[in-house]
């Protein structure tokens, strides 16, 4: 659920900002005035049914609470929605949600609105390795004391540190573009034979996942590893948010002291306290995701041609996941575009250790190496 208290707070806001309930509307409301164009293209629906339908879906106003009120009896929004569009269309309701079900509408505008989310969380992730990128190259011969199970080790550089953080970023980032691009279209019917719309059925999918800007496939309304995969993906990639930010909370620390945010956060009752509070909140934010992907692969047991609960659990869970690592990415973004680093801190850390002294092996070649060729 996105919330005007806590999504600032947690970096969740510009990403919230396209999981709204007025985002879930908008989408159901494209996906079937599509689906109306797509069916017309091969001459299921009259062409100026469509065409009225598309005028009525703009000229409606929907009220996302009334919509979830009549959402209740049927179990989805998309039941009553049906409803009002017909309405609105007059005669051309007849035209309105062909061959389909309710579950093809959902599933489309959930995947339609994790594309447009999912542009925010890869923005941030692409900002946030920009970043470490950056310092990796401005430190990439900075000495410092590189610390194993808590304690000091042997030297390394603070450009190394960096460069791992963005190698990371970049991988997590790639590999969620690769998953949210290969999203495709759901059109199968009310048991994913499209036997509703014979002879035109793949025809019709295609034509709506063209319109949608969708990958086509196969209904896969019980098949739902895509779900897992956007899952995982999403995990990984607050996981990979989370490691440097562990490691700035750490090095911000008094007794290090070897790096601090740009804007650090103060305390209600410590006047001296500079909490590195970007850092602190894109942890916070990075330990939701991975409970919440365990909450979708748990409900990967779709049973027979319609899950009577495992579906219906990802629909908010697919947001929160989304708002959790999109406020993970944006949280550390901040906290790294302004990373201030102490190299001084660094030299007299390095110095408390006798037994860690020494040039820090391949450090400077191992950064060229990890930022050489970034996506």
């Amino acid at each position: 659920m996105t919330s005007a208290l806590f999504d600032p707070l947690f970096g969740a806001d510009r990403v919230a900002a396209r999981l709204d309930d007025a985002s879930w509307v908008a989408a159901l409301v494209a996906v079937e005035v599509a689906l109306s164009r797509a069916a017309a293209e091969h001459g299921i629906v009259p062409a100026d049914d469509a065409d009225k339908i598309e005028a009525a879906a703009a000229s409606l106003q929907i009220d996302p609470a009334a919509l979830g009120r009549a959402a209740v009896e049927g179990g989805n929004p998309v039941i009553p929605l049906v409803r009002m569009l017909r309405a609105a269309a007059g005669e051309a309701g007849r035209s309105v949600h062909p061959g389909a079900t309710s579950q093809d509408v959902m599933d489309t505008a959930a995947v339609l609105l994790v594309g447009w989310a999912g542009e925010v969380v890869l923005d941030d992730l692409r900002g946030a390795a920009d970043a470490a990128a950056d310092l990796a190259r401005r430190h990439r011969d900075t000495p410092m004391i590189a610390r194993t199970l808590g304690q000091q080790a042997l030297p390394t550089t603070f450009g190394l540190v960096a460069a791992g953080w963005c190698a990371g970023l970049d991988r997590a980032r790639a590999r969620l573009a690769d998953v949210l691009a290969a999203l495709p279209v759901q059109l199968g019917g009310p048991t994913g034979t499209l036997a509703s719309l014979h002879p035109h059925g793949p025809a019709v999918a295609a034509s709506l996942a063209r319109a949608l800007r969708l990958a086509d496939a196969a209904p896969w309304h019980t098949e739902r590893t895509r779900i897992g995969e956007l899952a995982g993906a999403l995990a990984v990639a607050a996981g990979a948010c989370a490691k440097p930010a562990t490691d700035v909370v750490l090095l911000a620390g008094t007794e290090l002291g070897e790096v601090s945010e740009a804007a650090p956060g103060d305390s209600s009752s410590m006047p001296h306290k500079r909490n590195p509070i970007a850092a602190v909140t894109a942890r916070a934010a990075a330990r939701r995701a991975p409970g919440l992907a365990a909450v979708l692969l748990a409900a990967a047991d779709h049973e027979h041609q319609r899950a009577a609960g495992p579906w219906h659990a990802e629909w908010e869970t697919i947001t929160d996941l989304l708002r959790a690592t999109g406020g993970a990415a944006a949280r550390l973004r901040v906290s790294l575009e302004g990373l201030e680093v102490h190299p001084d801190r660094m030299a007299a850390n390095l110095a408390l250790t006798a037994e860690a002294s020494g040039p820090p092996g391949h450090a400077g070649e191992l950064v060229d190496r990890l930022l050489a060729g970034r996506p």
